[in-house]
């Protein structure tokens, strides 16, 4: 996917700079843990999403020029137990999340667009998860997606674990909005999704809590927590959002507890935080509009305080080494 000049000559000098793994996010009691993806075919790891019967593992996919492959990868290990190759559905274009709704379905959004908006359509993918996790090849039903005001680029897929509503948010910038599908999905016409509720963030990845309640966003150096009040999203607060290399994916864990958040790159790392409960929710500072902005309205907003020095320097690395007039907003 195209990525911003700001944000690529700052993923140089995350690595440094980033805060490690606290030994609170390892050892903290409830959901899983953080882990390393292992598997070196996984270079791209665009989409993130907590399997419900096969406790403790974590479904991905690469962003594109892969093929029409999902990766289980155990979060105990690290390592992939299961990789599924795709039938019955055209070559995936930019695949760029997955989600898991009712009845252990599998939802994968190829809904990216390199093009900043031009496909007249992209494509969403649904399976069943499979019992037993092996290498195996699984049919795929393959929906056509359109929106009812026009091509647009999206990262974030989510399907509703009670209702098995399918939504998409769009990827801006300046903020997004939430796209709603008809209540069901047809495979033989097109799918129109038409926006229902603004999204306060340029956002890369979104999902549901387990009990359908709560909608975490997040962009990448920040994120949003809503809750969820009937598909009309209602800003509750920040979330803490780690400083990743490209911060592209997230999803709860399978009870709810954590939020787990995912990055490209070989050997990525994916990071477990706290989900915010409703004590959060209901603190003062939780509250608030955005700006429109990737942090949520605030410069350091989703972050945590050991990782804000970070964003700071890279700021001012940045800043120093290609001048203000090279920061340029994203075309």
């Amino acid at each position: 996917m195209r990525r911003p000049f700001a944000l690529l000559a700052g993923a140089l000098l995350v690595g440094a700079l980033a805060a490690p793994a606290s030994a609170a996010d390892d050892d903290a009691d409830g959901g899983d843990k953080s882990f390393t993806i292992e598997d070196p075919r996984i270079t791209e790891s665009s989409g993130l999403a907590a399997s419900r019967q096969h406790p403790g593992v974590y479904w991905t996919h690469n962003d594109s020029d892969d093929g029409p492959y999902l990766y289980a990868v155990d979060s105990s290990t690290g390592k992939t137990v299961a990789r599924l190759t795709l039938t019955g559905i055209g070559t995936p274009r930019d695949v760029e999340a997955i989600s898991i709704g009712p009845g252990n379905r599998i939802y994968v959004g190829d809904i990216g667009d390199n093009l900043g908006g031009t496909w007249p359509y992209v494509w969403i993918y649904e399976l069943p998860e499979p019992k037993e996790l092996k290498n195996a090849t699984v049919r795929a039903t393959q929906y056509v997606v359109t929106y009812s005001d026009g091509p647009r680029d999206a990262e974030s897929l989510l399907v509703h674990p009670k209702t098995g509503r399918v939504y998409i948010i769009d990827k801006k910038e300046d903020g997004g909005h939430l796209y709603e599908a008809p209540a069901k999905l047809s495979a033989s016409g097109k799918n129109v999704f038409r926006p229902v509720a603004p999204i306060e963030l340029w956002a890369t990845d979104a999902a549901l809590s387990p009990d359908g309640e709560r909608l975490a966003v997040r962009g990448y150096f920040g994120g949003i927590d809503y809750d969820w009040n009937g598909g009309v999203p209602k800003r509750l607060g920040r979330l803490d959002v780690p400083l990743q290399r490209q911060g592209e994916s997230v999803t709860f864990s399978a009870d709810g507890s954590k939020l787990m958040y995912g990055t490209e790159g070989a050997g990525s790392e994916v990071r477990a935080e706290d989900a915010p409960g409703d004590e959060e929710a209901k603190s003062p500072s939780g509250g608030g509009s955005s700006a429109g902005s990737d942090e949520g309205g605030d410069g350091d907003a989703g972050m945590s305080g050991s990782v804000k020095v970070g964003a700071v320097a890279v700021a001012a690395v940045f800043l120093a080494l290609f001048g203000l007039g090279r920061l340029r907003r994203r075309r």
